[in-house]
């Protein structure tokens, strides 16, 4: 004998993979959500930490360390975000990466490893409190500590030139959510870029160099993450000449990170 399931009877199977889909959608919202405020909160926090704004700082807080100690915990936490953000940056990884991590969260994904290490680096890091110089001079200090503001005030304000939401991976998990395909961003050029190809690197080296008072320490993260972007600089560009035809002659006619006084392009 041979039954026959009627339709009323037969396994919702569409309107569960339907939850599923949802469920998943809007566990990938809450994720790229909480990493973005995560990203504020440390953003936030290392600009206090390199301006010294707060106990724990570049030049402040922690146990006493020697100086090999202190140059070898230093140089280490420094060299693991290097690595994190030259790899994990590359075409290559997120191809391989995005065969487990779901390619809306990729972004968020790299962006809480970034966060990771850099509170892994706000609580390890050895003050090294020697003074390289310190200007006395209200005026000058003055200057340089405004200098260092404006710094940052370029890092923020370059991430919204290229798109600050996709960067930080807050516009790919709202488009999946919603339940369309993700864009990679337009390759376009306006305002600080037309001097500079890469104001957001000139932003962080302003940021680390100007200050009234240079200690070791900070000499040392100074150094080490400008010659940093130096070398990832190279590597950024590698790729986006690959993706953009056009960046050729971007390239050829706007510095690379010194701005030009006028409008290159």
């Amino acid at each position: 004998m041979t039954t026959v399931m009627s339709p009323s009877h037969a396994p919702a199977a569409a309107p569960a993979s339907a939850r599923a889909s949802r469920m998943s959608r809007v566990a990938t919202l809450l994720y790229g959500s909480t990493v973005y405020v995560l990203f504020l909160g440390t953003f936030l926090y290392a600009i206090a930490f390199v301006k010294d704004l707060v106990p724990k700082s570049i030049d402040r807080g922690g146990a006493g360390a020697g100086l090999v100690e202190a140059l070898l915990v230093n140089a280490g936490l420094l060299g693991l975000f290097a690595v994190q953000h030259s790899i994990m940056a590359r075409p290559w990884f997120k191809a391989r990466w995005t065969r487990i991590v779901p390619p809306a969260a990729e972004r968020s994904t790299f962006v809480l490893f970034t966060c990771a290490i850099l509170i892994a680096m706000y609580a390890l890091w050895r003050p090294m409190t020697g003074t390289v110089w310190s200007v006395s001079n209200p005026i000058g200090s003055l200057a340089l500590d405004i200098l260092g503001w404006i710094g940052w005030g370029i890092v923020l304000l370059a991430t919204f030139l290229i798109d600050h939401f996709d960067l930080f991976g807050l516009k790919q998990v709202i488009r999946h959510f919603r339940g369309t395909a993700h864009r990679e961003p337009a390759f376009k050029v306006k305002a600080l870029y037309r001097h500079t190809r890469h104001p957001l690197y000139l932003g962080f080296i302003v940021a680390f160099w100007a200050t009234p008072v240079m200690t070791v320490g900070h000499l040392l993260f100074a150094v080490l993450t400008t010659g940093f972007m130096l070398v990832a600089v190279r590597l950024e560009e590698r790729d986006l000449a690959r993706a953009h035809p056009e960046y050729a002659e971007y390239r050829a006619k706007v510095p690379m990170i010194v701005p030009a006084l006028a409008p290159r392009y």
